[in-house]
């Protein structure tokens, strides 16, 4: 895909970093706010749920004594549960575009696109059964204007559209199935969400604190200040004139008069159709080489598996002889290619003298010519405050940052960094620093690699950062491909701190740090 999207879309989301941060910049976490907004639906549905009377009249006026009678409970509840509605539709399809944009939808990820595209469905039905349950004049126009759309299909002996013909032809079981129906779809809408997750190893369905607590308020303040209110009751003698649509859930029905019902069927059908097959029509050329297992390397310690992001990792039983043991198994159609799982590898070790294989690699990108081009880069290093940077192929290119005095390797993905490298190149004084740099923080292109990598620098995550290893001799830097200005910055930082340290043993340093600690 062309760049110039994603990069308008990068300074668009950038403008977001002054206000919140990184971390908690609200376009990095749209998934997880999806969720919470289901749960801000789910919660206060159950509480309007508990008042509403399913019949003709009193569906209608138990949500009118909601609204009035209650309105800093039941009024609140209502006006959550339509904004936190419509906030669904808005973190949905952003969600849906961004992923489009920066091409998240094809390969290993065709699952997560395919099973996304079918939540936009049940988002929409969901949200349309909940306007029929008030059953004001918008219901009735959203009624018969769903029945009369889908008469168009030759699905029925007799038109749907003849039930609203006249008041007496709506009673109270028509009441009682909307109501079924609204709390089978959200069930149904749940279960999809979770099998949109499933194949993603630590998904996040949870937003930051800071960030759901903003949102809620946000919400609370909007209910307040425009509360959500019915129109008149619903009266099929009666053709409405005058409504105010939910643009978010009602924007196709003008459409079916204004065009025609066939007309609004094929533009909806046939965009779902073309958003089913995009990881088919604009799947990448090549594909990287997946992972591959060594098991003469191997112990079975199933750290890849529980770092895989898009779990292509199972353990399964040894097939070297080995008994009481696992392998790892990589499922070539779910794997990213990343390399995540070489830096969570024990056996990673760019120390030994012997030929460096690991106990899992990448083809195309083994440790051990990974350990040549760092020797490589690391012998040609002159002057003051030498720094070896370690970049991501999908964040800000490094290869920018190379001097005289500044190294680099830029690996696929940061977390495909063993920690043992870092010390590696500092031994013996080879690099006075190391730059550690990779996608912006919350957006690491396959999802897992910036938080690993943090886990295993603050020795909370095998494999961890040796003690002896200083941490006043690395920086990091979470700086995605426009951020030159950042990583630049935090080079210059790095390099202004590692002149006034001694060139001694880091070994040294680093125990004394741990003492200190």
């Amino acid at each position: 895909m062309n760049n110039q999207p994603r990069n308008f879309w990068r300074r668009m989301e950038g403008l977001f970093d002054t206000p919140f941060g990184q971390a908690l910049n609200p376009w990095y976490h749209l998934g997880a706010i999806l969720y919470f907004l289901f749960w801000i639906v789910v919660v206060s549905g159950i509480y309007l749920y508990i008042f509403y009377r399913t019949g003709v009249n009193e569906a209608y006026q138990t949500v009118e004594s909601l609204t009035h009678d209650q309105p800093y409970a039941g009024g609140v509840m209502r006006s959550l549960h339509r904004y936190a509605s419509d906030g669904m539709v808005v973190a949905m399809l952003l969600h849906l575009l961004r992923n489009f944009i920066f091409g998240r939808y094809s390969g290993f990820r065709w699952f997560s696109w395919v099973t996304g595209v079918l939540l936009v469905w049940l988002v929409y039905i969901c949200g349309i059964n909940g306007y029929w349950m008030v059953w004001d004049r918008l219901a009735q126009f959203v009624a018969v204007a769903t029945t009369e759309w889908f008469d168009w299909l030759p699905l029925f002996s007799q038109p749907l559209a003849r039930n609203f013909l006249f008041q007496s032809n709506v009673s109270d079981r028509f009441i009682n199935m909307l109501s079924f129906t609204h709390i089978f779809i959200p069930l149904l809408l749940f279960l999809f969400m979770w099998v949109h997750t499933k194949r993603m190893n630590h998904a996040e369905t949870n937003p930051p604190r800071s960030l759901a607590i903003g949102t809620l308020l946000a919400l609370l303040a909007l209910s307040l200040i425009k509360p959500a209110l019915s129109h008149a009751q619903a009266d099929l003698s009666l053709v409405p004139a005058a409504l105010q649509l939910d643009w978010f859930y009602l924007a196709p029905y003008p459409l079916i008069y204004s065009w025609s019902p066939g007309a609004v069927w094929a533009l909806v059908g046939g965009a779902t159709l073309l958003l089913l097959a995009v990881p088919w029509l604009l799947k990448p050329r090549a594909r990287a080489p997946v992972a591959e297992v060594h098991l003469d390397n191997c112990n079975g310690c199933e750290r890849c598996f529980n770092d895989c992001p898009y779990s292509a990792i199972m353990m399964q039983p040894r097939n070297d002889g080995r008994q009481h043991a696992l392998q790892p198994v990589v499922d070539p159609k779910l794997c990213a290619s990343c390399g995540i799982c070489v830096g969570a590898c024990p056996s990673s070790m760019p120390f030994r003298s012997s030929e460096l294989v690991s106990g899992i690699e990448l083809p195309d990108k083994l440790l051990a010519a990974l350990r040549t081009e760092a020797d490589r880069a690391l012998d040609e290093l002159q002057g003051e405050a030498r720094v070896m940077v370690f970049g991501c192929d999908c964040a800000f290119d490094v290869r920018g940052l190379r001097s005289e005095g500044v190294a680099v390797l830029s690996l696929p993905c940061i977390g495909m960094l063993p920690p043992a490298f870092i010390d590696y190149v500092l031994r013996d004084a080879r690099a006075d620093g190391v730059l550690i740099a990779g996608c912006r923080e919350c957006d690491c292109q396959y999802r897992l690699g910036i938080h690993w990598t943090e886990q295993r620098l603050a020795r909370g995550r095998e494999p961890k950062l040796r003690q002896r290893v200083p941490l006043q001799r690395i920086e990091t830097c979470w700086a995605g491909p426009q951020d030159e200005r950042q990583a630049r910055a935090a080079l210059s930082l790095l390099r202004e701190r590692i002149a006034h340290l001694p060139r001694a043993s880091f070994a040294d340093e680093g125990e004394q740090e741990h003492e200190n600690h």
